[in-house]
């Protein structure tokens, strides 16, 4: 009777260590490890590579704007009539006009003071904006030019953003400035 109780203990000890020795599911353990990881990086590329190219189109968008400014193309712009003028020029923004926010202001040549760094964006939890300054501007003035786009991550629970510049409730957002010279 001990020897029978002795081969139960002796079985059920080795059990759990012959499961070690063999190398059945070893496949599918480093797949359920690595899979979230690397799905994780796929979506994190895909991204990035979105926000990138979001914001060199909002950059080639102000630019194009600020040259039609600068040379006195658009006479008389006010806020309105220079974000219809970016938003057109921009090929990947969603409700465009709605998350976009312009600053124009002059910089004084004799003291160079500069805004505040931080420029001013949409606030969708607000039903009401901030004013942001437009001012064209005299000939031979020096003007700073500050566009702020606010996007929706197309990924949002991967936890891209902990880096990127945020507004309210996960929105990212996207700057793009200038300073040029009115010509006369």
């Amino acid at each position: 009777m001990k020897t029978f109780f002795m081969r139960i203990i002796r079985r059920l000890i080795s059990r759990p260590f012959s499961f070690a020795k063999t190398e059945l599911g070893s496949a599918s353990i480093e797949f359920v490890i690595l899979f979230p990881l690397i799905f994780t990086f796929f979506f994190l590329s895909v991204e990035l590579g979105l926000i990138n190219l979001r914001n060199t189109y909002l950059v080639r968008a102000v630019d194009l704007t600020v040259r039609d400014l600068r040379l006195g193309r658009l006479v008389g712009a006010t806020h309105d009539s220079l974000k219809t003028e970016i938003c057109s020029k921009l090929a990947i923004f969603p409700d465009c006009i709605d998350n976009l926010m312009i600053e124009l202001r002059p910089i004084s040549k004799v003291t160079w003071a500069m805004p505040s760094p931080n420029a001013q964006c949409v606030d969708r939890s607000e039903e009401i904006q901030p004013v942001t300054t437009i001012n064209i501007g005299a000939p031979d003035e020096l003007m700073l030019i500050r566009v702020c786009a606010v996007l929706d991550p197309m990924f949002p629970t991967t936890g891209l953003g902990l880096a990127l510049n945020r507004v309210g409730t996960g929105e990212i957002f996207l700057v793009s400035s200038s300073i040029f010279v009115n010509e006369p």
